[in-house]
């Protein structure tokens, strides 16, 4: 049997996108989202609870979300779990997950300088798609 690895999320990004080179120069692109949750406490109080996910772009996707995401923006995507693991400095192994995101869908635009908020369509290859102008 298959398995299946998808993951979408809905949600808000908690810091700005950092954008950087590999040593082989591949561009990624890594940000946190913020999704929210209701949750009870011990006295039954219903309250909102904040998950905060790693995802990580590469490529032009990479790209794309470093030029026009920034903090506070809603933001729909989807990719796929990865768990890795590696040793920091002082020798000790650390563990992470993220989100390896396949596509992204920005959900709220920030107001540009003139108040007015525009898409225009830019051509990747023979692919069409929308980013802000």
């Amino acid at each position: 049997m298959r398995s299946l690895n998808r993951v979408m999320l809905i949600g808000h990004l908690a810091a700005d996108p950092e954008i950087r080179q590999t040593k082989t120069g591949h561009t990624v692109t890594t940000f946190p989202v913020a999704t929210n949750r209701l949750s009870k406490n011990g006295d039954g109080e219903k309250r909102n609870i904040a998950d905060f996910h790693r995802v990580v772009a590469w490529e032009r996707l990479g790209e794309i979300c470093s030029n026009y995401l920034q903090k506070g923006m809603a933001v729909y995507l989807d990719g796929r779990i990865v768990n890795s693991s590696y040793e920091d400095k002082s020798g000790v192994r650390q563990y992470r997950t993220e989100i390896m995101a396949d596509g992204l869908n920005i959900l709220t635009w920030k107001k540009s300088t003139n108040g007015v908020n525009e898409v225009a369509i830019e051509e990747v290859g023979d692919e069409k798609e929308a980013v802000a102008a």
